[in-house]
């Protein structure tokens, strides 16, 4: 069971962070002497320090290690190692990706296709710790840059990598260096990115489900590749809000009976902390009193029958649609129910006149 924090929550530091780190003191130890701590200065000017693991050296390269600590947030990132060789190279500063690391296949990402999954913050702050360590040593800034990740092809299955075409491993991320816990931009985020693949590949049709099952109902019922699946979880305003400005010809939302019935009642986050089913709507919604006394969506749907789901497809379609006022709408909207079993039970489509 995953531990639940009590108390004020502790922040963590990213995999981007950990890799300059370690990255550092792997220069440290190629110029002079190896540190057993190392710090780093972030981009919004914090400097804290990390311990250092593993480090190695050998005829023009060594590598240390860094232990990410992700603090209280869920991170499936957290303990890992970021282990970083450097070695003397031509031409400036050139990064690889190691064991563990993926490399980007599809276009859409902030990186080119055919380099590592290193985002560009984490590259520009290697940057910078190249020229501040060279400097100090007056040696030559040209160095190239091996990013590891012990196990991080298994971890990388856990996230949305794949999907994104980042192959082999995990990304080096981070914008800021820190971890927030429980943060949900790091996840709307991952939505952004998913847009951004689809359109760049010439993706016409994307869906946005709230879970597994959902989403394999979806991409089967329209055929969809993996790349146009968008791992929406609770965060359909966000999702919403960003096709708007990127858009899309055609948008379909999956879920189940419970959360597309909160999307029906106008709500942008589906969270069961941040949102929950009015029963007295939803009573008046399918003329049905006795649906005021349900505990759940999925109860006031075995009272009903599938006059429940339809209606609230039909609705949650039109509140969706509604959500793009003021941005591009897609020509088509849908709206897909499915039950636990992974049955579709509703299906609605609405068009952008």
């Amino acid at each position: 069971m995953t531990r639940k924090p009590t108390g004020e929550l502790r922040r963590g530091w990213t995999t981007g962070a950990c890799a300059t780190a370690a990255c550092k003191a792997a220069l440290l130890g190629l110029w002079g002497d190896a540190p057993a701590k190392v710090s780093i200065t972030l981009p919004k000017g914090e400097v804290p320090e990390f311990e250092v693991v593993g480090f190695r050296r050998g005829d023009g390269w060594a590598e240390a290690g860094i232990v990410k600590d992700a603090g209280d947030d869920p991170d499936v990132t957290h303990g890992v190692t970021l282990i970083v060789r450097v070695a003397r190279s031509n031409g400036g500063v050139v990064f690889r990706a190691g064991e563990g690391v993926g490399t980007v296949t599809k276009a859409g990402l902030p990186i080119g296709v055919g380099e590592a999954a290193i985002n560009p913050v984490p590259r520009s702050m290697m940057d910078e710790v190249v020229a501040e360590v060279a400097s100090e040593f007056g040696e030559s800034p040209d160095i190239e840059i091996t990013v590891s990740i012990p196990n991080g092809q298994e971890i990388a299955q856990k996230t949305w990598n794949p999907r994104l075409g980042i192959k082999g491993g995990l990304s080096v991320l981070g914008t800021t260096g820190i971890v927030r816990p429980f943060s949900c931009a790091a996840w709307i985020a991952s939505i952004h990115r998913g847009v951004d693949v689809a359109r760049a590949d010439g993706v016409t049709h994307v869906a946005g489900c709230t879970g597994n099952m959902s989403e394999k109902a979806v991409q089967a019922l329209f055929g969809l590749p993996d790349h146009a699946m968008l791992d929406m979880g609770d965060f359909v305003g966000g999702m919403v809000k960003y096709i708007r400005r990127h858009p899309i010809e055609r948008l379909t939302i999956g879920g189940g009976i419970g959360k597309l019935t909160k999307l029906a009642q106008g709500a942008v986050d589906l969270h069961s902390g941040r949102s929950q089913v009015d029963f007295d709507q939803l009573a008046e919604l399918v003329g049905n009193p006795r649906v005021k006394a349900a505990n759940t969506a999925l109860e006031a749907y075995e009272i009903t029958g599938k006059i429940l789901p339809e209606r609230v497809a039909e609705l949650a379609a039109r509140k969706a649609m509604a959500m793009f006022e003021g941005g591009t709408a897609p020509s088509q909207l849908d709206v897909v129910i499915v039950d636990r079993a992974g049955q579709v039970i509703a299906q609605t489509e609405i068009r952008n006149p």
